[in-house]
């Protein structure tokens, strides 16, 4: 939850500070919730002036927004360091998460324009809200990547994240495959596997749900069944496809309930809640990006002289993407332009302007109302799931439609970056791609040292060449490209190099208050194979 020092320093009086319980329905990272736990006078101003914490959109207060309202209730400070971690602490939190897969070689040889990637994720939120997927298709070809920021809670993005490669798996199919799937089904055979997934031990899936995600994975392939056109499926329109009615099973599911207590529960959860997903396929030379949201995906291209470029494949959806804004102003009526899209959210509330779930911007007022008097106790005590947005009156005024964007690898393209937006929220797309770039090839502790225009004193340049000592040594030697980039993101100095006091405060950061500093991070690497591509790209070299 973005929170500027002043609230805090205001807080303090007389040795007590105040715990600041807060209740919100828009924060710019969608938390339902946070406060802040004693701490120390000391400890607090320390972690005030080394870690900046975030200002909400457009840079305006936190009190600059209506639905914001604090609670006071004193407590004692004590004189506990939150942020005295060694080295080997510091690397055990950063790499808890991370996960590597390397594509299998055929012959001594890697016929796949994918060598591997690297994963891995930080929380800030409890329990942390994003979620990642990465499977191989069986049944057709290429590999799919997903990175999914969730907000009003996990439930959604863990949702989507165990469903949608299902959903662009079978949208992929060719009739001949639906039916061979489906005839299986029919008459109690195994099904043919449609995906291998890469999945890190915390990774998990729904037991409890499988069964419901199953029939209605099912009902679909059957429709697709009915639809035969003869065709091969469209790629693009495949993932398009996917995206739309993996939401809409979502909402459908919500609104018929289950018998069972705990799935009816959840899947209102889900519904209520929201993800963003920007999800990549990978076939040989050909990628596609589909987006919905604000995490995004990066392409790291090495010049000719060996610098580094950035080319973004996928477009933010929120306010600072004006195309964004016209588009949803056109979908409703002229009176509403003011009100549909304020201080830079929809309706004045959400950030992202496209997500799953979050049928508290879909469904009309009436149905919102219907099935949340039918449903459990604790989702009708819920504020937020009843509470209902101001100038609500031609719904829906969210889609998970996403926007997909293609491009041909080429030699120089060597690696692309899935991350949700606590990554690019902390680091410019460039500087990504670049610490990247220099990680994979090891020339980031070959390169003069730079200070980016900043004056100097040879105490400070002494101390910049002690730290790059330092992380030439083992323990801090990072084994994967994306909890390498978690650690500058999180640790970044004004110089651009990891600050280990800095990380160590950070990383120390109560859970109460850590996310108002930041928010999760979840980063895929896919490293791309050159000679692979280069041979693909050459005519008749593909197939």
């Amino acid at each position: 939850m973005p929170v500027p020092s002043r609230i805090f320093t205001t807080a303090i009086r007389n040795g007590e500070i105040r715990k600041l319980g807060t209740c919100i329905f828009h924060s710019h990272n969608r938390n339902l919730c946070c406060s802040l736990p004693p701490h120390s006078l000391k400890t607090l101003h320390a972690l005030l002036k080394t870690a900046s914490p975030m200002t909400l959109g457009s840079g305006r207060s936190i009190k600059d927004n209506p639905l914001w309202y604090i609670k006071t209730q004193s407590y004692r400070t004590t004189s506990q360091q939150y942020y005295n971690l060694t080295p080997p602490q510091v690397n055990s939190i950063l790499k808890a998460n991370e996960y590597r897969f390397k594509v299998p070689e055929f012959d001594g040889k890697n016929v796949s324009s994918i060598l591997g990637f690297d994963s891995s994720q930080l929380p800030a939120n409890a329990p942390i809200e994003d979620r990642r997927s990465v499977a191989t298709c069986l049944q057709t070809r290429g590999m799919l990547f997903g990175v999914f920021d969730g907000h009003a809670g996990c439930a959604c993005a863990q949702a989507v994240s165990e469903r949608l490669f299902y959903y662009i798996a079978v949208s992929l199919l060719p009739h001949k495959t639906l039916l061979e799937v489906e005839n299986a089904v029919e008459n109690g055979r195994a099904i043919l596997p449609i995906l291998q997934w890469h999945k890190h031990p915390n990774d998990y899936f729904s037991k409890e749900a499988s069964k419901l995600y199953f029939n209605s994975l099912r009902t679909y392939w059957q429709e697709l069944i009915d639809l035969n056109t003869g065709e091969h499926p469209d790629t693009q329109e495949a993932l398009i496809n996917a995206f739309k009615r993996l939401d809409n099973d979502i909402s459908l599911e919500a609104q018929v309930g289950d018998p069972n207590s705990f799935l009816n529960y959840w899947v209102l959860r889900v519904a209520f809640s929201g993800s963003t997903a920007c999800v990549a396929h990978i076939d040989g030379a050909d990628i596609q990006v589909a987006n919905t949201g604000d995490s995004r995906a990066v392409l790291g291209v090495q010049e000719e002289d060996g610098s580094w470029t950035a080319v973004t494949l996928s477009n933010d959806h929120n306010a600072q993407n004006e195309d964004e804004i016209k588009r949803i102003r056109s979908q409703h009526p002229k009176n509403e332009e003011k009100t549909v899209v304020k201080q830079d959210r929809l309706l004045g509330l959400l950030m992202p302007f496209r997500a799953f779930g979050d049928v508290k911007f879909k469904w009309s007022i009436e149905l919102q109302k219907m099935v949340l008097e039918s449903g459990p106790d604790q989702l009708n005590e819920n504020e937020h799931t009843k509470f209902i947005p101001p100038n609500y009156h031609t719904p829906p005024y969210l889609t998970a439609k996403p926007e997909v964007i293609h491009h041909s690898l080429r030699p120089q393209d060597k690696f692309l970056v899935l991350g949700t937006d606590g990554l690019w929220e902390t680091m410019h797309r460039q500087e990504v791609v670049r610490v990247v770039g220099e990680y994979l090839t090891g020339v980031h502790l070959q390169q003069p040292i730079s200070v980016g225009g900043y004056k100097v004193t040879l105490g400070q340049m002494q101390g910049l060449l002690m730290e790059r000592k330092a992380r030439s040594s083992s323990v801090f030697e990072d084994q994967n490209a994306a909890t390498h980039l978690i650690r500058h993101a999180v640790g970044n100095n004004e110089f651009g190099v990891v600050d280990h006091e800095r990380l160590c405060k950070m990383l120390s950061l109560p859970e109460e208050l850590a996310r108002m500093y930041r928010d999760d991070i979840t980063i895929i690497v896919v490293q791309f194979n050159s000679h692979v591509i280069g041979a693909q790209s050459k005519p008749g070299g593909g197939d």
